[in-house]
C-alpha cells in the first residue's frame, strides 16, 4: 500500500493552518502527529490529514 507524504507547506495549504497553530494543535492531540524523515525533515500522511479535515467537516456541521 503507498503512502503519500505531505511537507509543511502542503499541510498548511490544505488545513489553512499556520505552522504555529498546526504545531500547537499535535502538541494538545488535536491533529495528527507528524512523522520523522530523517535529519529535521518531517511529513504527514495524507490520508490522516484527510480524515482530519473530515472530521472537522463533521463537527462543524453537526455531524459529530
Amino acid at each position: 500500500m503507498m503512502h503519500k507524504i505531505l511537507r509543511l507547506p502542503e499541510v498548511k495549504n490544505l488545513t489553512g493552518l499556520s505552522r504555529s497553530s498546526i504545531y500547537l494543535r499535535v502538541s494538545n492531540g488535536d491533529f495528527p502527529k507528524s512523522i520523522s524523515l530523517g535529519g529535521r525533515a518531517v511529513g504527514w500522511f495524507e490520508e490522516d490529514i484527510q480524515n482530519w479535515l473530515e472530521q472537522k467537516r463533521k463537527e462543524s456541521q453537526g455531524e459529530g
